[in-house]
């Protein structure tokens, strides 16, 4: 049994190791397992009531030390032109620490007053404490940015916002308008206080046409979200001079019986893959995976115009009419793009697996391919089940079932492995020629997806452990575990609906699982995993590795999808100098600024999500706005004081119930319930309870829909509607469980806390 270490010594420890200050590291660094960690962590949490260290995000601190990466402020040169920086927030009980700004020639001008991120080092000259760096400059607030329809007026004119609850217009003079029509979709950045009339003053810095246009849907969260769409005169200059890869320093791989598994509509392909029987004896039954990905660090290079558009796109974004790419069409959808019959540069990397799925051994290779086929996953499906077509025919001994028997091994492991296994069914929206929408469908799920996706996290898996094993520096993809608060929140609702959640014991993603499977089939099926869902914490990505909790693994890196996320041209430039297969790889400006960029493509990732769930939202308003009047049916996925939200079965399409619809009676928001109650009748709203509504607005401008309660599973309510107050709602037959559930969440709160 290892040794408890003291206070002091993990103190020191800290001190040392700032890069490395997880829980998981302190515990891995002294040899503490099982029942030790648990009281690891009472001492960490002595600590930190002591204020001695301080916790952030799951990681420990010196309290009187500042973080390797900190936002400072600029004081300004003293006598002898040195410039002095102080941290923004200073939580330790000693003086205020001194920190040196040493500029290099190449950063921006940053004047006294100034935020910014910098690196810190801690420095070994008695006149201060850190040396500071530059990472990024944080600056002065810039102009809030508008998108909504401007109306004319007699000088000047308004603009409506388009936004979803906001509920506040613009005034324009005459002098800033642009010389917009009346109607017209406008960008605009505010100018000022208010003016006349009490509205804020704003300037139109851009019209963008007819706001009715289909296509203007997703012009609108382009602009809304400040996602750059052109690329610079430079990177395109760049892009046009790209001429396909020669084999020079390439292993010729054209051999391998490597192939593309798409969707039907891809216009680039990134990945190829092929499997193939072990001939080591060592290994009977065992299989040869190969995984190629385009090598875009060859048309990309760190430093040049096409590097810069591509880290400040971070990724690229996915509309139902259009991408915003990363690349430029000529690299994405041409020389990068891993064509049938076409030699392409790759990065690939050959893994072994036994015959329980478990990989053995791995190594990567710069080269070059030629795919064999490029298949959608409709046809790949049908090769394995047994109907292959004219272009699956030939390739079913040495292609396809190779691949299905890979994919059979690594379902085994995965099996074992127990990543979290959510039911969340994706949409897809398909549009007319004219951009309209023609239909909402759920997408179909084959085993095809399901081999694509595992092929890919094992390849993802054996990139962060080929760069930990050569010491060399990436970004991981990191997925914490849920906190401590979330999970009781999730166990009260899994207790509450006649189920159980495992507790005091170290968190993993079996129990959850478990607890999904105990609930599939019921009629708390989607409350369960709407609930687990929400108890999950963002992705992100981070130098330093934190292990990933939904998938189960301890080293996870995005290596698969260069044409697309910045994050994985970053794991492939760091594999290239590590193997030292070029001059395009990492380089130590890349390196300098790994913290930076994994913060950046974080946030351009959140950025396109937020972006393209805006405009999956004004679609299905858009297509549902000639069904107003309609009764649907749906899900509470959602409470809020002002009323309820619900998923509509059809559709996927969310929607509003506003307090007013659902009745005449006062109703009590329970926060931590997520219901709503009835004062007078005692009827409860919450999470999961079947519903009938009333589409009674569908606004495609904004993507709101605003819904009527007609009948509630197992409350009779007094509702009230636009057509009569008082109309009474419809109640069906059957016991009110989502009311029981709340009911059981809240009496157990009150146990608990009483």
């Amino acid at each position: 049994m290892a040794k408890l270490p003291t206070k002091s010594e993990i103190i020191d420890w800290l001190d040392a190791h700032p890069a490395a200050s997880s829980k998981r590291d302190i515990a891995k660094a002294f040899g503490l397992k099982g029942a030790e960690r648990v009281e690891l962590k009472r001492l960490l949490a002595e600590l930190a009531d002591d204020g001695r260290i301080e916790r952030r995000r799951r990681h420990y601190r010196d309290a009187d030390k500042l973080p390797p990466v900190t936002v400072l402020v600029l004081i300004g040169p003293d006598a002898a032109g040195d410039l002095w920086a102080k941290p923004m927030e200073w939580q330790g009980e000693g003086p205020e620490p001194r920190v040196l700004f040493l500029p290099r020639q190449n950063d921006p001008a940053i004047g006294p007053g100034d935020r910014f991120l910098a690196r810190l080092i801690e420095a070994r000259d008695e006149r201060h404490d850190y040396e500071a760096r530059l990472m990024r400059r944080i600056g002065q607030p810039q102009a809030e940015k508008i998108v909504g329809i401007f109306r004319k007026a007699t000088e000047g004119g308004r603009i409506v916002p388009i936004d979803k609850g906001v509920d506040r217009e613009w005034r324009v003079r005459a002098d800033a308008t642009l010389s917009a029509k009346d109607g017209e979709l406008v960008e605009a950045e505010q100018i000022g206080p208010k003016g006349r009339m009490g509205l804020p003053l704003a300037r139109i810095v851009e019209r963008l046409g007819d706001p009715s246009a289909p296509k203007a849907i997703s012009l609108i969260a382009i602009h809304q979200h400040g996602i750059p769409d052109a690329f610079s005169d430079a990177a395109l200059a760049e892009a046009d001079r790209g001429e396909p890869a020669s084999m020079a320093g390439r292993e010729d791989l054209r051999d391998v019986p490597l192939i593309t598994i798409d969707p039907s509509d891809a216009r680039d392909h990134d990945d190829a893959v092929a499997a193939m029987p072990d001939d080591d004896p060592r290994n009977p039954e065992g299989m040869i995976v190969w995984v190629a990905i385009a090598d875009v660090a060859h048309y990309v290079r760190p430093g040049s115009a096409l590097d810069r558009d591509a880290w400040n796109r971070g990724n690229s974004t996915y509309f139902p009419d259009r991408v915003v790419p990363m690349l430029p069409d000529i690299l994405s959808g041409d020389l990068c793009s891993l064509h049938e019959g076409v030699d392409r540069p790759v990065i690939a990397v050959r893994m072994r697996l036994n015959s329980s799925g478990d990989k053995i051994g791995h190594s990567f290779h710069r080269g070059m391919m030629r795919s064999g086929a490029s298949l959608s996953y409709e046809q790949a499906q049908a090769a394995a089940d047994g109907n292959p077509d004219e272009a699956t025919e030939p390739l079913m001994e040495e292609v396809i079932r190779p691949l299905w028997n890979a994919y059979s091994l690594l379902k085994r492991a995965r099996d074992r492995r127990q990543p979290l296994d959510l039911d969340l069914p994706e949409r897809k929206i398909e549009l007319t020629p004219d951009g309209r929408v023609k239909s909402v469908n759920f997408r179909d799920r084959f085993d095809a997806h399901r081999l694509i996706e595992e092929f890919m996290i094992l390849a993802n898996v054996a990139a962060a452990e080929e760069l930990e094993r050569l010491r060399r520096p990436l970004l991981y993809r990191v997925h914490e575990e849920p906190s401590p608060e979330k999970m009781d929140a999730l166990r009260e609702v899994a207790e509450a609906s006649g189920f159980t959640l495992a507790k005091g014991q170290v968190l993993k993603t079996s129990h959850l699982n478990r607890l999904l499977g105990q609930a599939e089939g019921t009629d708390f099926d989607e409350l369960i995993n709407i609930s687990t869902l929400r108890s999950m914490t963002q992705a992100y990505y981070h130098p330093s590795n934190f292990g990933h909790f939904g998938l189960a693994l301890k080293s996870y890196a995005h290596f698969t999808s260069p044409i697309r996320r910045y994050s994985d041209l970053v794991v492939h430039r760091a594999l290239i100098s590590a193997h030292r297969w070029g001059d395009d790889g990492l380089g130590p400006t890349d390196i300098e600024r790994l913290e930076e960029t994994a913060l950046h493509v974080s946030e351009t990732e959140r950025r396109s999500m937020a972006a393209e769930r805006d405009t999956t939202d004004r679609y299905l308003a858009a297509f549902l706005a000639e069904r107003v009047g309609t009764e649907m049916t749906g899900r509470i996925s959602g409470v809020q004081r002002f009323g309820a939200f619900v998923k509509l079965d059809e559709t996927g399409a969310d929607g509003l119930i506003p307090i007013r619809e659902i009745g005449r009676e006062f109703f009590h928001y329970d926060r931590d319930a997520q219901t709503l109650m009835g004062s007078e009748t005692g009827v409860e709203i919450g999470i999961g309870q079947r519903v009938t509504v009333r589409l009674t607005e569908a606004v495609p401008m904004t993507g709101g829909l605003t819904l009527e309660l007609v009948e509630l599973e197992g409350s009779a309510v007094p509702g009230q509607s636009k057509k009569g107050r008082g109309k009474p709602v419809r109640r069906k037959p059957g016991m009110a469980r989502a009311q029981e559930t709340a009911a059981k969440v809240r009496r157990r709160r009150v146990r608990r806390e009483g």
